[in-house]
């Protein structure tokens, strides 16, 4: 009975400390491996579009032109200045005849003023005296007056000087019915008038010394930008008291413009010749003719202190838009877009040349050999032989053909001949041997022909 306490007590003690189970750590696992994911394709973007430019205005036409046209007779030394209050028209266009003779100077071509802006015909004229040479107009925006110098002759070592601010200018009123014009639109210092048939009030900024015809074959313009720079020029002066710069015997000029000045909405910087004849031979953009002069008497030049001339009755000219030929802008190439390589079917190979069909050969190996009665029966013919041809001279060789050698041949035709079946060759060797026998009996009953005859 004790013993069975005991044992229980043991394991009563062995259950109460608890049981120790051993278990083995946990097997290392790798974390999956990520799978592949390929990187996007990259997309194409289109580069953005350039800014719409504004579209030339084709559609400018500019009104018809009251324009009076006279002959002047230019003084021979500096008239005295003139301010008017409003500005000259735009340009007329006429284009220069030949020289008459050498020495010639083309003179007029551009608005004097006559109680009213006129235009002054060109033509061709003798200095007054030797050695003198053509001053071109003047024309400045001073304070919203337009100071005005005809154009004159000059005497050797003349140099032209704008009138100072200082000095007194004489206004002119208009003539009795002129309806003044609008007054310059641009900055002061001496300018030109605009290009043929350009707005009426602006003006374009030029040096000193500026032909007025050099805008002849500039586009109009509707506001304010274009502007004439100096070129060659062998002079170059600066008036501080004018605050202009006086430039003396220029041979060319360029004239520059933004898109937004000119009617047609293209920039311009072109080289045009400042001399007068050559300029006012450019081909015009918008062509407004000077109409002829309706007398051929020349006026002498305007002076304050003059008694008023009366003037012709005013043309009415049509200016005619004739703008250059513009070629469409094209655009611009763009890149190719990146496009997945597509299998391409292989060309089709090119047609080879026909070539000769090969003589059939026989394989030796699967050729087979008629029986051996038929070679008995078959008549062998003997091989010919090859005749020895003698080396000779090169003179011999011309004129006697060598004779080409053919052995063989029987054999080859037999080679290229199809085989046939044994029975076949034996019957045609039989029908042979029996065309045979029936020919020596021919030949036998020939012979013995004649001997029967004899015998009758």
């Amino acid at each position: 009975m004790k013993k069975s306490g005991f044992a229980i007590a043991c394991v009563g003690a062995i259950v109460s400390c608890g049981c120790v189970v051993y278990s083995p750590p946990p097997a290392y696992r790798p974390p999956p491996a990520p799978a592949y994911q390929p990187p996007p394709a990259p997309v194409y973007q289109a580069p953005p579009a350039p800014a719409p430019q504004p579209a030339p205005d084709v559609s400018y036409e500019p009104p018809p032109q009251a324009v009076v046209s006279v002959y002047v007779d230019p003084p021979v030394a500096e008239p005295p200045p003139i301010a008017v209050t409003w500005a000259p028209p735009p340009m007329l266009v006429e284009s220069p005849p030949p020289p008459p003779y050498p020495g010639a100077a083309w003179i007029g071509g551009y608005w004097v003023w006559e109680g009213d802006w006129v235009w002054a015909h060109g033509r061709w004229a003798d200095p007054p005296q030797p050695s003198y040479f053509w001053v071109h107009p003047y024309y400045e925006n001073r304070d919203g007056l337009v100071v005005f110098i005809a154009g004159h002759w000059a005497a050797p070592g003349y140099v032209f000087v704008p009138p100072p601010r200082g000095v007194n200018i004489v206004v002119v009123t208009p003539a009795p019915g002129v309806v003044p014009g609008p007054r310059p639109i641009g900055p002061d210092g001496c300018f030109v008038p605009p290009p043929p048939g350009s707005r009426r009030g602006l003006i374009i900024p030029a040096p000193i010394g500026t032909a007025p015809a050099v805008v002849t074959g500039a586009p109009p313009v509707v506001n304010v930008g274009m502007r004439i720079q100096g070129g060659s020029t062998a002079n170059n002066t600066v008036v501080n008291n004018v605050n202009v710069t006086r430039v003396t015997n220029i041979t060319n000029v360029t004239i520059v413009a933004p898109p937004g000045a000119t009617a047609t909405g293209q920039a311009l910087n072109t080289v045009v010749s400042n001399q007068p004849h050559l300029a006012a031979a450019q081909p015009p953009v918008v062509h407004v003719p000077a109409p002829e002069p309706a007398s051929r008497q020349p006026l002498p030049t305007f002076t304050p202190n003059r008694t008023p001339v009366s003037l012709p009755p005013a043309q009415t000219v049509r200016p005619m838009v004739t703008p250059a030929p513009r070629t469409a802008r094209q655009p611009a190439p763009q890149p190719a877009m990146p496009q997945a390589a597509t299998p391409q079917p292989p060309p089709p190979p090119a047609a080879a040349p026909p070539s000769p069909p090969p003589s059939p050969r026989l394989p030796q190996q699967n050729v087979p050999q008629p029986p051996q009665p038929l070679q008995q029966q078959l008549p062998q013919q003997p091989l010919q032989q090859v005749p020895r041809v003698q080396p000779q001279a090169p003179a011999q060789q011309q004129q006697q053909p060598q004779p080409q050698p053919q052995p063989q041949q029987q054999p080859q035709q037999r080679l290229q001949q199809p085989l046939r079946r044994p029975q076949q060759e034996l019957e045609r060797g039989k029908a042979a041997a029996d065309e045979k026998a029936r020919a020596l009996q021919r030949e036998k009953s020939e012979h013995e022909k004649p001997k029967e005859g004899g015998e009758r």
